[in-house]
């Protein structure tokens, strides 16, 4: 398997067309994964806000107090919240209204220039289908596309990428029913393939080298038609809501 990284210089705004400049500056083939960066695809949707326009609550002044954070920044955060998981030593843990779990709502004033802050793509499912049906109208190869986000986790230091929009994979790799190497019978087990192929391509992405896109070669995957919401566990499966 490879990972190559595609680095685009230009600053990505919302007439620009992602498929367009991802086919500029790469080669692709049939059976790629294209693992492309949330933030670009936030520019090119205008989910950028100016924090000049935003007018906070008195709530999210109260937050912002508290918590030592910009009130419009806060404001952005609840707009974007469908509920407050956990808010302690200055983080705030939210589902967004698509039932992402994920710190600030995905709400971020890095690499866009000051007094701005972009927010998650509306349906990042859409999004990955519009690269995807772009890329086989021009090229007639058929790809897989994974819009990737940067998530911490509860119970381990550091973040890692993860899949918040994919077309054209199944986002897990389910091993039930299939044998174990002594023969025994897998009744659980389910690999989240989409997120961990967001983290491997992270490695080359990184974050500060106009590198927003990766392409992974030469993974074996079925191109099927699923959904980001398939990795979301059920709430009556959560232990920890």
């Amino acid at each position: 398997m490879q990972i190559i990284p595609l680095y685009i210089e230009k600053e990505i705004e919302p007439s620009d067309d992602i498929s367009e400049l991802i086919l500029l500056s790469s080669d692709l083939r049939e059976g790629d994964i294209l693992i492309v960066a949330q933030k670009i695809v936030s520019k090119q949707e205008g989910r950028i806000v100016d924090l000049s326009t935003v007018k906070p609550s008195l709530l999210s002044e109260g937050i912002g107090s508290q918590y030592q954070k910009d009130s419009r920044i806060i404001e952005l955060i609840l707009s974007e919240t469908k509920r407050i998981v956990r808010m302690k030593n200055g983080i705030i843990i939210v589902e967004t209204h698509n039932g992402v779990i994920c710190a600030n709502a995905g709400v971020d004033e890095s690499n866009v220039k000051e007094g701005y802050a972009t927010l998650l793509p509306i349906n990042s499912d859409i999004s990955a289908q519009t690269i995807r049906s772009k890329i086989r109208e021009q090229t007639n190869k058929n790809v897989a596309v994974i819009i990737s986000d940067t998530f911490g986790r509860p119970f381990r230091m550091g973040q890692t990428n993860c899949a918040i929009g994919i077309s054209g994979l199944n986002p897990i790799l389910n091993y039930a029913g299939t044998l174990d190497s002594f023969g025994k019978i897998l009744r659980i087990t389910e690999i989240a393939v989409a997120d961990e192929l967001s983290s491997a391509a992270e490695l080359v992405m990184k974050k500060a080298l106009k590198c927003p896109v990766a392409i992974i070669r030469d993974y074996s995957f079925k191109i099927e038609d699923h959904v980001i919401d398939e990795l979301i566990r059920p709430e009556n499966e959560d232990l920890f809501k």
